[in-house]
């Protein structure tokens, strides 16, 4: 499973990438304005930023809601570095637009995917990657898991190319369920990563070692 970092945070995307394990970014324009990046060209600029960090796949989100619009966008946005996948909301003429940069090979990421016939119709549309938001469906009493599930048993029943990103992860525990149950990647805060890392055993073990180290060298 591939690790992405959901954050416009230069310095969280530097520490991930330090880690060893990061594949990617993905941001929003509400990202983007909690780091304070306003403005189109400061925004375009931040991407590159980005890009200049990490060595996989950055999506870079279109602020449009209309085709011509979202293909004016996009096209520059992929214009802009070979990594960028162009981020493209889960509405009609966003279907449309995943067909258009599909038919000219530019990488895609649909977004703000809630149901199992959303993604099905991002696949048919050549989407490359697919973003259920798993926390938000949690937020809403609903099971975010199982549409993973749903998505995942569809896409290899008829062997779609196209990768489920599970998106909107708060903690670790998605983390390792989303793993579990298939996901190609998931993108989430730098904390649900780092969590990983943690387990009390692994404390008290590297603390009785590093006792028994001094008494045997004192």
């Amino acid at each position: 499973m591939k690790f992405f970092i959901d954050t416009a945070n230069l310095d969280q995307i530097r520490e991930a990438q330090e880690l060893g394990v990061l594949d990617g970014v993905t941001t929003n324009p509400s990202l983007m304005a909690k780091e304070g990046i306003t403005g189109k060209d400061n925004i375009l600029k931040h991407y590159v930023d980005i890009c200049n960090i990490v060595e996989g796949d950055v999506s870079a989100e279109v602020v449009a809601t209309d085709l011509a619009g979202m293909i004016k966008e996009g096209e520059e946005l992929a214009e802009l570095h070979e990594q960028i996948v162009v981020k493209i909301p889960m509405i009609k003429d966003g279907v449309k637009a995943l067909k258009y940069f599909s038919d000219k090979g530019i990488r895609t990421n649909c977004t703000l995917v809630f149901s199992a016939g959303q993604a099905l119709l991002a696949a048919k549309a050549g989407a490359t990657y697919v973003s259920p938001f798993l926390g938000r469906l949690d937020d809403i009493s609903t099971d975010g898991l199982n549409l993973i599930s749903e998505i995942r048993l569809i896409y290899d029943n008829y062997a779609f190319e196209t990768q489920i990103l599970a998106a909107s992860i708060r903690h670790t525990m998605h983390v390792i369920d989303c793993a579990k149950i298939g996901a190609d990647v998931m993108t989430g805060p730098l904390s649900s990563i780092e969590g990983l890392l943690k387990h009390p055993l692994t404390d008290i073990g590297l603390a009785k070692f590093l006792e028994d180290y001094k008494k045997g060298n004192s």
